[in-house]
């Protein structure tokens, strides 16, 4: 018997986040695991007359890659792979994971490696994604891995992802409507502003937002959603910022990350654990010490850290920022083979303020 919460998830994915037309060539692409939710997927993509293709994967494949594959063939890139993110029109990414440790003892510079060969498919999904000639949307199975990642039992944390993307609710689609007019209302305001600082026990930040735009992240793209950012002018961003929980990154978990900025760079990293690989990032390429993101998480259905940056960058009364590739809607410019997002709790004592006037306090909007 299919769960309903799959048929609303997949619903909200299909009719709301992508808004598929007729002929629309959708690429879906799933993990084994996430199957249940794929058929969901695959049936309502049929119904709204799309023309779907359904790829499985296996999170195991990453795991061999790194362990047998040579250096050629880490830097393959398959000629389907190019044509995929060239030409289809939708992509529907339904993660899921049975290990989320699978990929902790892999070799850094291998995963350097790959992740440079596939430079190229990065920038093409970004700047078709910001022309809006690819509309993509991602969501997260729920696996009895990721609950207990997530200290919860799998029925727990069905019911934490299901709440999260308003999914327990009779009628989500209007539900993620009415986040998108209460994100509007911040990003309206923002509009034009030049100037941000940002301060905290963990973070003494300034950086320039002139030029840049703010997104507002209804849904449409990361489901679930509930966030607003822009990409900082790159040479703006001074100060220093220690993120307050774990940094996970293709199955790597950093903590106690500390960085300092000066003129927008880099100048210094360091971690409490696995400073090793966090080096190893931010060396990938120059982009990499630069900031793509700046964002505020506005989802209060979200309020603890779960291990899973799809959820975690969410959590109502925080702040994130991005080392690396920044996306090309915003304004940013940074180019960059990753995109690494980090978490700072700011719901005791932070404060922003925008052109000298007061805009968030304590994990709230003040304006």
């Amino acid at each position: 018997m299919v769960d309903p919460r799959h048929t609303r998830l997949a619903d909200v994915l299909v009719n709301y986040s992508v808004e598929l037309r007729p002929a629309d060539w959708t690429l879906i692409q799933a993990d084994v695991v996430a199957l249940p939710l794929a058929r969901e997927v695959y049936r309502l993509a049929l119904q709204a007359g799309a023309y779907p293709t359904l790829i499985l994967g296996d999170e195991s494949l990453s795991e061999i890659a790194f362990r047998y594959a040579n250096d050629a063939q880490l830097e393959y890139v398959s000629p389907i792979e190019n044509v995929l993110f060239e030409k289809a029109d939708v992509l529907i990414n339904l993660r899921a994971t049975s290990n989320t440790r699978a990929m902790t003892h892999v070799d850094p510079a291998k995963m350097a490696r790959r992740q440079g060969s596939r430079r190229h498919l990065m920038k093409t999904y970004m700047d078709r994604a910001a022309s809006g000639d690819l509309r993509w949307t991602l969501t997260q199975y729920p696996t009895q891995a990721s609950a207990q990642e997530a200290e919860m039992s799998l029925s727990e944390y069905e019911d934490f992802v299901f709440g999260a993307t308003l999914c327990d609710q009779p009628d989500p689609i209007a539900a993620w409507k009415a986040v998108a007019a209460l994100q509007q209302g911040k990003v309206d305001w923002l509009k034009g502003k030049k100037h941000v600082t940002v301060k905290s026990a963990n973070c003494d930040l300034s950086l320039s937002i002139e030029g840049r735009t703010f997104i507002n992240c209804r849904g449409d793209k990361n489901m679930p959603d509930g966030e607003i950012f822009t990409g900082p002018v790159e040479d703006s961003v001074n100060g220093w910022v220690k993120f307050t929980f774990p940094a996970i990154y293709n199955g790597r978990s950093v903590e106690g990350v500390e960085l300092k900025f000066e003129n927008g760079k880099v100048v210094s990293a360091t971690a409490t654990k696995n400073e090793e690989f966090l080096l190893s990032q931010l060396d990938i390429d120059p982009g990499a010490r630069y900031l793509g993101e700046f964002a505020i998480g506005t989802n209060f259905g979200i309020k603890n850290f779960t291990g899973n940056i799809l959820f975690d960058e969410k959590i109502g009364g925080t702040i994130h920022m991005a080392l690396g590739r920044g996306y090309p809607e915003t304004g940013s410019h940074n180019e960059s083979a990753i995109h690494w997002d980090m978490i700072c709790d700011m719901r005791d004592g932070g404060e922003i303020h925008v052109d000298g006037d007061l805009f968030y306090k304590d994990g709230q909007f003040v304006a």
